[in-house]
């Protein structure tokens, strides 16, 4: 079996966990307010943003056996370039405060999340970071595909407020594409536990950020200044 199967195989219990969670159902029936909705775009750009970091991190962290992927992480630093500026966008088309939002602190399951990132690049194997990518890309393809306009129509907010999510998705169809590729590369043992340890991971972490966010007509209020 190719790595990139064995990766999904492996981790696709974990995925199902991440889709089942409450507010994820709610978004993807449509049961959602503009609160919750700014909520998500709040924590989404405090971690987007540390998405070039990373890379620029785990691209550094690389030996020279894996000088092919430097490549691939200066591709994915060439693509992801601002993209944390797209959901500041988004934010002020749904009446937020992009401001507030990027003065505000990330809530601690955000922080935990980028954190552990960091961590498997600077104390553990950088290859791990692709299991980070496995995970984000595959979560925002399907939101994008199956949440996006759904929300907007629930939520009467131009198309132009929905940018981070559309675009994303439709990019992360190409780059899909790409990891799956690169990952039927990886070929060390140990790198491949790596990467399918650290997906398992941002499964559960990644799914913290969204049991935090408010559910329920309460989250009318200004979420993002709960950030």
């Amino acid at each position: 079996m190719r790595f990139y199967d064995t990766l999904r195989q492996r981790t696709e219990a974990d995925r199902q966990q991440l889709f089942s969670i409450p507010v994820i159902q709610d978004a993807l029936r449509g049961e959602i307010v503009t609160g919750q909705y700014i909520a998500f775009l709040t924590q989404a750009y405090h971690h987007v943003k540390h998405t070039v970091p990373l890379l620029m991190a785990c691209g550094s962290r690389l030996d020279d056996e894996h000088g092919w992927l430097r490549k691939a992480v200066a591709e994915y630093i060439e693509e992801e370039l601002g993209h944390e500026e797209w959901i500041l966008a988004d934010i002020a088309a749904c009446g937020g405060s992009p401001s507030l939002v990027r003065n505000s602190r990330p809530h601690p399951a955000t922080e935990v999340m980028v954190a552990y990132a960091y961590h498997q690049i600077d104390r553990g194997n950088p290859v791990a970071f692709f299991g980070m990518v496995h995970v984000l890309e595959g979560t925002s393809t399907a939101l994008a595909t199956q949440a996006a306009d759904t929300m907007r129509l629930a939520l009467d907010l131009p198309q132009e407020a929905f940018t981070y999510l559309t675009s994303h998705g439709s990019l992360d169809l190409g780059h899909v594409a790409f990891f799956e590729g690169l990952m039927n590369r990886v070929e060390r043992p140990d790198d491949r536990e790596a990467v399918v340890h650290a997906a398992r991971m941002i499964y559960r972490l990644y799914g913290d950020i969204f049991r935090a966010l408010p559910r329920g007509a309460d989250a009318g209020a200004d979420a993002a200044r709960e950030a």
